[in-house]
């Protein structure tokens, strides 16, 4: 039994496929192993094997005797030590064994004696791809640009679907490019339709990723993914009508899936039915007491339903895990502020201005609270800050407006009065009221 060809270990023994490659490197740290990359080529009949010191150790390989086959390379290597097929099967029996380190120094040693060889670079590769190691893009970029030998269209594939799913989200018209290459060299496989639809979705090709994903779904009827997918799709497109009775007939087969239940939510709620979202969020929220994302989710859809008290509690407790986080905190203070409590939402804002300075709902948040309280100079100087950060807008026109109002600066008020008029178009009714009587107070 000899030396394992790349056409042999991929294709006559299974062990690798175009999905097993896009999996793994979604898989955890650790999981890459050498059984996913192939060994390097040539072949060793038995009656050859004495005479190769490196045919028994890859029979022992094959055999899975790893302790032995580490056993015959070392000694191999101690005469040899710049062999790049030795130096890959002794990564190779590191890698099998779940010893990732160790077997990313023998890659590395192998692409070093011979950096033409295509199998030490998609070893490498998907090794460093499951450690989130960012120079896995260059290993198999390599490994794109080299033959497997013998030649192996599948083997090439392979090595591009691996670099098209680490591009996906970085760079997806690289994705794309390299997800074409794979498919020139052999058939589609059912990964490639979730993969095309995943690309789309990076790119922010919202109409493709929705098509990709149809395709998907019709042919995995059961795919959460897919069903979750599809309504990302049409989420993304504001069509929450036909987004709802995809996500519900995949809730029909697998009703305690956390994503497609928070999908619902936020579909029902983005349709004004804050009630039935709030519904199934308390669902998801029993499914997964301990997740502080549903917690959050939860809060939210409590503050638009008007349960202040609840989502106050809900914010605290969040809070009390993660006492600096500004989204948080600006939620709770406009919850204060709802509730009229606007000193303690301006302390709320304040802590998530200093920790995130361009924060501008923390800003607006500030100026709106001390209007309330009659800090009109606090409220100028929160307007002041947040206007390095984002334009003006009706309302906060209207607050620099009163602000400066009621500091009897009458020209500065008289302005803000004016562009407020200019930008309100008729959408604030009471305000521009407000604003044009005051400007015929002020004879402005």
């Amino acid at each position: 039994m000899g030396l394992i060809t790349l056409s042999r270990w991929i294709v006559g023994r299974g062990r690798i496929g175009a999905l097993g490659i896009l999996l793994c490197l979604t898989a955890a740290p650790g999981a890459l192993r050498a059984q996913q990359a192939p060994l390097p080529p040539g072949t060793t009949s038995p009656d050859q094997a004495a005479a190769n010191p490196l045919a028994d150790a890859e029979n022992a390989i094959e055999a899975k005797n790893y302790a032995l086959a580490a056993d015959r390379l070392d000694v191999y290597l101690s005469v040899h030590p710049g062999d790049a097929r030795a130096l890959f099967d002794r990564g190779y029996i590191e890698d099998a064994q779940g010893h990732p380190d160790a077997a990313e120094d023998w890659y590395r040693k192998a692409v070093t004696a011979d950096p033409k060889q295509f199998e030490a670079h998609l070893a490498l590769g998907l090794i460093l791809a499951g450690k989130g190691d960012p120079a896995a893009k260059e290993q198999l970029q390599a490994a794109t640009q080299l033959e497997p030998n013998p030649p192996n269209p599948e083997a090439k594939a392979q090595a591009y679907r691996a670099l098209a799913h680490l591009l996906l989200r970085s760079d997806p018209e690289a994705a794309r490019d390299a997800l074409v290459a794979a498919l020139k060299l052999s058939p589609e496989t059912p990964d490639d339709a979730v993969l095309t639809a995943q690309i789309a979705e990076a790119a922010g090709n919202d109409a493709l990723a929705e098509e990709a994903w149809r395709r998907v779904l019709q042919a995995q009827p059961g795919s959460a993914e897919a069903a979750a997918g599809l309504a990302h799709a049409l989420i993304a497109q504001k069509r929450y009508a036909d987004a709802q009775p995809v996500v519900e007939t995949a809730l029909q087969h697998d009703p305690g899936n956390p994503s497609l239940n928070a999908q619902l939510a936020a579909i029902l709620n983005a349709q004004g039915k804050q009630a039935e979202a709030l519904t199934v969020l308390q669902k998801l929220q029993a499914l997964e007491p301990k997740n502080r994302a549903v917690l959050q989710m939860v809060a939210d859809a409590e503050a638009q339903a008007g349960n202040l008290d609840k989502a106050s509690a809900d914010y605290a407790a969040l809070l009390a895990a993660s006492p600096d986080d500004p989204d948080l905190l600006d939620s709770q203070g406009q919850v204060l502020i709802r509730q009229k409590q606007y000193a303690a939402a301006i302390a709320d804002f304040q802590k998530a201005a200093a920790v995130r300075p361009g924060d501008v709902d923390a800003w607006s948040g500030i100026a709106f609270a001390s209007s309330e309280l009659h800090q009109y100079q606090q409220e100028l100087d929160a307007l002041s800050t947040r206007s390095k950060y984002a334009p003006d807008n009706p309302s906060t026109l209207f607050l620099w407006a009163t602000a400066y109002d009621n500091l009897h600066q009458t020209k500065a008020a008289a302005e803000y009065y004016h562009r407020f008029l200019a930008a309100a178009q008729g959408k604030f009714p009471d305000q521009e009221w407000q604003a044009k009587h005051r400007l015929v107070t002020l004879h402005q």
